[in-house]
């Protein structure tokens, strides 16, 4: 079997997800879970260099991208997610990167000690996050979400990201939207997730006393200007951590896949 791209569907807790994979299934597994705002093609050009070495399969979490919108968004819920994936596709071995939300999802997760997880790369986020990118990104994704054309999102996408790469930035944008009933288009992912209600998440003492739980090796990557993961807190994770690593990549902000897919292809390389 080639690298060419399979869309591909799965029942996990009752819910019908969408999933994006890549690469010889006889590959090493690796699982990308996007963020808050992103969907499984997000990760399309990071999988496609990757698609050669490993089994590249890019989830669509729940309420976003193609999978099913759900009454619960918690971070309970997504984690039983991943390991109902895990389940269903009979992985024994696997490593696993989580970008955001995703990223939250993905150490939470390895906070079980899961058999079978590898390596994990957590993409610009913590136990604690800084309220300025928070407010930013609740703010954003509460404003206006109607649009007259894809041009349109993909204007408002680069003019709230002006560092994102073009090609990264329209895709992306592109491929979030969905036809309203009145011929405007619209975010793809769920309402609910958008209308300010706050998802139920674990406070910072219980992320911290996950995050020293998990077994696998980490690699930490954080944006040089992040507005979500501070240094000193990235710092902190590698210190409570034996087996943890941080990588800074220059110039970049939280969406390190958007802002530099280059240098993050590079240093994940060197990690995996």
């Amino acid at each position: 079997m080639g690298h060419g791209v399979r869309d591909e569907y799965v029942m996990l807790n009752g819910l019908r997800f969408h999933y994006r994979e890549w690469g010889d299934l006889s590959a090493p597994p690796l699982i990308l879970l996007h963020g808050f705002t992103g969907h499984a093609r997000s990760w399309d050009s990071l999988a496609e260099a990757f698609a050669g070495s490993y089994r590249v399969l890019a989830l669509d979490q729940r309420g976003h991208g193609e999978s099913a919108w759900a009454d619960d968004y918690s971070t309970g819920a997504m984690v039983s997610d991943v390991a109902a994936f895990v389940a269903a596709l009979g992985l024994t071995s696997f490593d696993l990167l989580g970008l955001s939300m995703g990223g939250s999802n993905a150490y939470h997760y390895a906070a079980g000690q899961p058999a079978g997880l590898r390596r994990l790369i957590i993409l610009d986020m913590g136990p604690e996050t800084m309220s300025t990118g928070s407010q930013r990104i609740s703010t954003g994704v509460q404003a206006n979400d109607l649009f007259d054309s894809p041009e349109a999102a993909i204007a408002a996408s680069r003019a709230a990201n002006p560092r994102a790469d073009e090609f990264e930035v329209r895709h992306r944008a592109r491929h979030n939207l969905m036809r309203t009933g009145d011929g405007k288009w619209t975010y793809r992912y769920d309402k609910a997730l958008r209308s300010g209600t706050p998802r139920v998440r674990p406070a910072p003492e219980e992320n911290w006393a996950a995050w020293k739980r998990i077994a696998a090796p980490v690699l930490v990557v954080r944006g040089g200007e992040s507005d979500i993961l501070a240094a000193e807190t990235a710092q902190r994770m590698v210190e409570s951590l034996p087996g943890a690593r941080l990588i800074e990549i220059p110039g970049s902000g939280h969406s390190i896949p958007l802002d530099a897919p280059a240098r993050l292809r590079d240093a994940l390389k060197t990690f995996l």
